[in-house]
Order: C-alpha cells, then structure tokens, then sequence
C-alpha cells in the first residue's frame, strides 16, 4: 500500500499527464491525393472536401463527401472550375462558400454547395481574382476576403465584402500593405484581426511583422501594432477569453527558417505577448488549427504529430503520425467534439491521399 505522501506526489503527477486516450489515426483515403483544398463540417455532421491541387500541379474540380459516423468517403461530383488555394466558409443556412482560387488562371469566380441538394451553384463573382487570400465570415452573415494573389502574380492590398443574401460583392478600403500568407481572424467585437504574410517572392520577398484590423462599421483598416517576429505561412485561432493565439509560420528562409514559437494578441491594449512555443515548428500550416469545444486548440498541421494547446498551458504532442510534416493539409472540427485532418504534401512535393481523425 503507497504511503500518503508517496500517493498525493503519484496523483499530482498524473494530473499533469496528457490524457493518453487523445490520439490521432487513419481512418480512410481521398479518392485522390490533394493538397491547398478545403474541408467544411455539414449540418449532417458530414464533411465537404473539395478542390485542391494534383501532384506535379494542375488543380482539382471534384468534391467527396467523408461521413464521421461510417469513417466512408464518398465522390460528390464536381465543381464549376478546378481550384487550389481557394476558401470555403460556411454559412449560417447550411450552405458552403467556395471562392476564388488558381486553376493556371486566378479565379474571380464564387460557388455556392447546398447540402440539400449535394451539388454546387453558381453565386457571383468577386470584384478582383484572388488565391491565397483569407475569407471571414462577418456577424451579418457577410464575408471578407482580403489579400491573396490575383492576376500577373500581383500581391494584393484590396478588400472586399460578398452578401449571398443579394450575390453581390462590395469593395471596401484596402489593407495598409499587400498580403499573402497572412491571417485573418474575427475577434469578440465582430472586428478582424488581419497579421503577418508577404509580398514578393525569393530575394525580393518581403515578410511582415505589422498586424491591421478591420472594422465592419467604417470599412477600413487601423494599425495593430506589430508581432514579435515577421511571420509568413503561420497559423490564428481566436481563443475563448477574447485574445488572438498566433503559430508558427516562417522567415524568410522558409522551410529552414520556420518557427515553433507563438504570440498571443491583446485586443483591449492592441499589442503582441510572446506565447508558449510548441512540441515542433510549423509552416504552411493555415486554418489547420481548430478550437475545440473545451476550448483547448488542436494544430493539426505543418508538422509530423499534432499537438494540444490548453490556454494558460502548455503544448503536448498527441500520439499519432501522420508520416511526413505535411504542408497546406485541411482539417475541421466534427460534430462529436474531434475533429478530422487530410490531404498536404511532404519536402518532396508529393501529396497524400490520407484521412486522420483526432479523436478524445
């Protein structure tokens, strides 16, 4: 029998293990290898995979649709156009927003994916072609899409808000700075935080320290303050007490100069605190960082194992592989509180077909 003493220290220690039940497995497999595609959770507790990219290039048109509760994977059908680098938000009546993208061409063009009837419409067109832009659903049910690439290779600053109740975009006034690779994340008051990103490529490539915020009331943008470090190709998650927690991403050597460190923003005092760092460093690893319904956040990308952030913590990693540090992999929180993860491709460009599932 423990002594008291020995017991209260065993107890103690266990309370601060991770719980080993969390784990990350395979579960299925795309009906093709993709990577820069999205992943919506349905009202049906089903999930929307659509687009992507194709080993060697080219871009994708088709859609699978993976139900949690049979761990299946089934083909949808298709888009309108094939698009990588695309958005897609869900809307408060069910339907998914499919915007932009690049095909061998940056794409102005928007879809609309009803799930009653499993197919794809055509909803409009953006003022400006755009990939790798940041779309936000706004309080009113109204999206903004700032930044990306458009056409020629050109770093954008323009903004622009879509209403899919009229079909209709509007533009607004621009970012301060043209951004790609940047993040854009709603705060409490409805206001989005836009950080990071770059202009330029290779040794003109420009990375940002600076952070702007939009105000849907004025349409603009004001200055944020800056981060702690530039970062491109990261990753934001809004947290539950109202702060913003930034991770990852990269300098501008890129894959070798990626980072595990995080920052957390402080709307009240609009101002950068350095967080704690994570199990890895991530890059390429955007909107694959999901907070749970505990309010804990998975990073679910950029990096061979997942990890958990409880805020006011510390990261652990999750047992579980995905085999390679995957990059512009999607995932998305499912409808029993886990969540899935799919597709990215590894250091040698190859993408995976692969479907894993966070579960508790």
């Amino acid at each position: 029998m423990l002594h008291r003493t020995a017991l209260a220290a065993l107890l103690a220690v266990l309370a601060d293990t991770p719980a080993t039940r969390e784990r990350i497995a395979p579960v299925g497999t795309m009906g093709i290898p993709r990577s820069a595609h999205t992943m919506t959770l349905l009202p049906s507790g089903d999930v929307l995979i659509a687009g992507g990219m194709l080993d060697g290039g080219g871009a994708v048109r088709s859609f699978e649709i993976f139900d949690p509760r049979r761990n299946a994977i089934a083909r949808g059908g298709d888009m309108a156009a094939a698009r990588a680098g695309h958005t897609a938000t869900p809307l408060p009546d069910g339907r998914v927003l499919v915007a932009g993208g690049y095909n061998g061409a940056y794409l102005d063009t928007l879809e609309l994916f009803d799930p009653r009837t499993g197919r794809f419409a055509s909803a409009g067109t953006l003022h400006e072609p755009r990939s790798g832009h940041t779309a936000t659903l706004l309080r009113d049910g109204t999206i903004l899409f700032t930044g990306g690439v458009g056409t020629g290779w050109t770093f954008l600053s323009s903004a622009e808000v879509y209403d899919p109740r009229s079909g209709r975009s509007m533009v607004v006034a621009p970012l301060a700075a043209a951004r790609e690779a940047h993040t854009a994340t709603r705060l409490a008051d409805g206001r989005v935080l836009v950080a990071g990103g770059h202009r330029g490529r290779r040794q003109a490539i420009v990375i940002y320290r600076s952070a702007e915020i939009y105000d849907p009331r004025s349409r603009r943008f004001t200055a944020a303050g800056d981060m702690i470090l530039p970062r491109h190709k990261h990753d934001a998650v809004p947290l539950r007490d109202g702060r913003v927690l930034i991770l990852g991403g990269a300098d501008n050597r890129d894959g070798r100069g990626r980072y595990a460190s995080t920052e957390i923003f402080e709307p009240a005092t609009a101002s950068f605190a350095a967080g704690n760092p994570m199990t890895a460093p991530r890059f390429k690893f955007r909107d694959t960082s999901l907070v749970l319904g505990d309010g804990r956040v998975l990073v679910a990308g950029g990096a061979r194992q997942a990890e958990l952030f409880t805020p006011g913590g510390a990261f652990h990693a999750i047992p579980g592989d995905f085999g390679d540090d995957l990059s512009f992999a999607a995932s998305t929180v499912l409808a029993d509180g886990g969540a899935l993860i799919a597709g990215g491709y590894n250091d040698a460009q190859h993408n995976s077909a692969r479907i894993w599932r966070y579960s508790r």
